[in-house]
């Protein structure tokens, strides 16, 4: 890897290119859109995994659905095209970021014991609404904690 520079800068030389690095980052973070259909997108991927609880059978003999393992390879697909679109990648993203990462997972199991509790007792046109429910929360969280990893990235 190569630099510029000829000689060892001065402090001030330096502090003046670390400035330009931060300006760099404040713009790179403003002027990146945030993706809402990739948001919307994992909201589905989350409605989809709570939605699984109505072809479930609770109960003595039950089965959770494969399709948790699809959810998540979904996931990773979504984040892999949220790299590419914005071309940032996210090294650490802050605590408020993984704090709203970490309350997806939790949001869904809630919702997924809710839709099978539904399930349950005969009402499995209930899980339309557990469903939404997801879909909403997790694309909020998920726009949650994108934004929080800019302001992060922002104020690096």
């Amino acid at each position: 890897m190569e630099n510029n520079f000829r000689s060892q800068p001065s402090a001030h030389e330096a502090a003046a290119r670390l400035s330009e690095l931060s300006g760099d980052r404040r713009a790179l973070a403003d002027g990146t859109r945030i993706p809402r259909v990739l948001l919307a997108a994992y909201g589905g991927v989350g409605a989809w995994w709570v939605a699984g609880a109505a072809a479930a059978a609770p109960g003595e003999n039950y089965a959770p659905p494969s399709s948790g393992w699809l959810a998540l390879v979904a996931v990773f697909i979504i984040a892999h095209l949220m790299n590419r679109e914005t071309g940032i990648r996210f090294q650490s993203m802050g605590r408020s970021a993984a704090l709203a990462m970490a309350a997806i997972p939790a949001v869904c199991l809630a919702l997924f014991s809710v839709s099978l509790g539904m399930v349950a007792l005969g009402a499995g046109w209930a899980v339309v609404l557990t469903s939404a429910a997801a879909f909403g929360a997790v694309a909020w969280l998920a726009g949650v904690a994108y934004r929080s990893a800019l302001d992060r990235m922002r104020h690096a």
